[in-house]
């Protein structure tokens, strides 16, 4: 047998019908399951070599960077420099349903925004990562606080956490209530 020494040297003719057949396989491989399945293999790996916590910070940073960038884009779109309190919730709750979350408005006033959801746009993904909250958090807390001056997220219930829902729970101001609930803060303006 000749020996092969390099890759150039190989032979290389696709055969038609071997690329048809593996074209036609069932296999839900597609480019919203890929990244979201890359997110969450991320997520793990991070949770599992520097921990939770570390894990959830660096999500944090991504997710202040994509909360900036929503809301620079609805801005834009609404023709306004600010968001108004109404803007702002109706604003989360749009920019969930374009990503596949189905977050709708509980309760609404001067104080606070109580959101629910009982689908996440991770999906199955999202399950056992709850570092991956953060993103929601983050983009949250941003955009609250960049328009309404302050913003505390409160994570109440997770899917990630193994609840069949989300409740999220976004203080406006820095009320006793917020300050005892165990959340992340964001200041704007």
């Amino acid at each position: 047998m000749p020996e092969i020494t390099s890759a150039e040297s190989i032979p290389h003719r696709g055969n038609a019908e071997t690329a048809r057949t593996i074209q036609q396989l069932d296999i839900p491989l597609e480019r919203d399951l890929f990244m979201r399945t890359l997110i969450r293999e991320l997520a793990g790996t991070l949770e599992e070599i520097i921990g939770y916590e570390e894990a959830a910070g660096y999500i944090s940073l991504v997710g202040q960077h994509i909360g900036e960038w929503i809301d620079s884009v609805y801005k834009r779109e609404l023709g306004v420099a600010v968001l108004s309190h109404d803007q702002v919730a109706q604003v989360l709750v749009d920019l969930k349903r374009r990503i596949q979350g189905s977050f709708s408005i509980v309760e609404s006033d001067d104080k606070q925004i109580i959101l629910t959801s009982t689908s996440c746009p991770f999906a199955d993904k999202v399950l056992d990562r709850r570092s991956m909250c953060m993103m929601t958090s983050n983009v949250f807390g941003v955009i609250a606080a960049k328009n309404l001056g302050y913003a505390k997220v409160v994570l109440e219930e997770t899917i990630a956490g193994g609840c069949d829902r989300c409740k999220v729970l976004v203080y406006l101001q820095p009320t006793a209530e917020a300050a005892a609930a165990e959340g992340r803060e964001y200041y704007g303006r």
